[in-house]
């Protein structure tokens, strides 16, 4: 596979992760409301919405192991129909076990399309373009996550039962949806035989290249912001007397922030460089989290929201370039997939200990917790390896010449020669 050239395969990605990830976004909270109107308690909410993230743990590492080995694209229909299933048995599910399994199917489509399509992006960027074209994948993550909880709000009604059922149906053919876009993005012939790979990495080798650490660490901690913050800001709301039209519209400012900021990724990536942008905006997320958690006024509350956001759109697509250049070359979707591991793990703890801190301290207390994990994933990217230069050249040393009978690919449209 040759990394570069043209990237239309790279949008036809981006919409197929935004109608999935739109799905699941959809479907999480309609799950909820569904296990409500079959009489489920909050405890029994929250197992449901556990087995979510639970499950696919003990499929992430041997997935990452096929992908591999072996081609990134079967995962990807693969992924959009456990996602469509799950969506749509659990709008028809009639007891809280059946609701439990089609959730823990729902995860594990997410799963299933989010190692494969990172795993092509790796794999179909050259070094220097894996900052921007993670950023640009990760923009269809954001636009579902913004669209799947409004269309469930717009649909689910006074009539839990029937409506939240009509919202996971809609959920499941919207997902499915991304089928149509999953055409040519892998190359024909892109994997190596396998008589000429090498031995099997052991995931204690991947845990301890330098670089992945730090990309898991700084992954979890921001992700975790991202969820603490949707789940506690309605509650810091109604402590003080903040509408929850309101709450709702500051947490689209802070999605929306995301967005606009892997829009501009990569010029901010010539002007600070890998290393110094992702310690910078740890440092800023740290501070500004913690000002959640001031009585401020909606409007101040609106503009840290914002640059709240702003900041977190940073984090993901770098950690994952991290991650991918400091693991070993044979086992780049192992370690994608230990990363996202360690986001399922931190999507299970984060809340429940943001739950404790606030039961003893306060509902603003998660975000003074969330302000301190933020701070250390800051030292910890100070200590990261830095990216490559952004025309595809390290540092100091001279561009390379093209290979002996390889045609460099054209540079994507409206991109001058030699930019990434």
């Amino acid at each position: 596979m040759t990394p570069g050239g043209n990237r239309g395969w790279l949008l036809r990605l981006v919409v197929a992760f935004g109608f999935a990830q739109a799905a699941v976004s959809m479907a999480r909270p309609a799950v909820s409301y569904r296990a409500l109107a079959l009489g489920a308690d909050e405890r029994a909410v929250g197992v449901i919405a556990g087995v979510y993230a639970l499950l696919p743990l003990f499929a992430a590492v041997p997935l990452g192991r096929r992908t591999d080995h072996g081609r990134c694209a079967p995962l990807l229909p693969t992924g959009v129909v456990l996602i469509s299933a799950g969506c749509a048995l659990s709008g028809v599910a009639g007891s809280l076990g059946a609701m439990a399994l089609w959730s823990g199917v729902m995860g594990l489509g997410h799963l299933c399309f989010v190692i494969g399509a990172q795993s092509l992006v790796a794999r179909r960027s050259a070094p220097h373009e894996q900052d921007r074209n993670f950023g640009h994948f990760t923009i269809g993550a954001s636009l579902g996550q913004l669209a799947g909880p409004v269309a469930a709000g717009a649909l689910i009604g006074a009539d839990m039962a029937r409506t939240s059922a009509v919202a996971l149906l809609a959920a499941g053919a919207g997902g499915a949806v991304a089928l149509t876009s999953l055409w040519r993005v892998e190359e024909a012939g892109a994997v190596t035989p396998r008589a000429s790979r090498g031995d099997r990495v052991p995931v204690r080798g991947i845990l301890r290249a330098r670089g992945v650490p730090a990309g898991m660490l700084i992954s979890v901690a921001v992700l975790s912001a991202t969820d603490i913050l949707t789940a506690y800001l309605p509650v810091v709301g109604e402590h003080r007397g903040i509408d929850p039209a309101v709450v709702g519209l500051l947490l689209s400012l802070r999605a929306a922030a995301t967005i606009a900021c892997r829009l501009v990724l990569t010029p901010l990536l010539r002007l600070l460089g890998r290393r110094a942008l992702l310690t910078v905006t740890c440092l800023l997320a740290a501070l500004l989290c913690a000002a959640v958690a001031l009585p401020l006024a909606v409007p101040s509350l609106a503009l840290v929201l914002a640059a709240l956001g702003f900041c977190l759109g940073v984090g993901q697509p770098l950690s994952m370039t991290t991650v991918v250049q400091a693991a070993p070359p044979a086992a780049r979707s192992t370690a994608l997939a230990l990363r996202l591991t360690g986001n399922r793990l931190g999507q299970v703890a984060a809340p429940a200990t943001a739950g404790l801190i606030a039961g003893v301290a306060g509902v603003a207390a998660p975000f003074v917790m969330l302000g301190a994990l933020l701070l250390a994933s800051a030292g910890v990217a100070v200590r990261t390896p830095p990216g490559p230069a952004p025309d595809g050249q390290a540092a100091g040393t001279a561009p390379a010449g093209p290979r002996p009978g390889h045609r460099a690919s054209a540079p994507p449209c409206g991109e001058p020669p030699g930019k990434g």
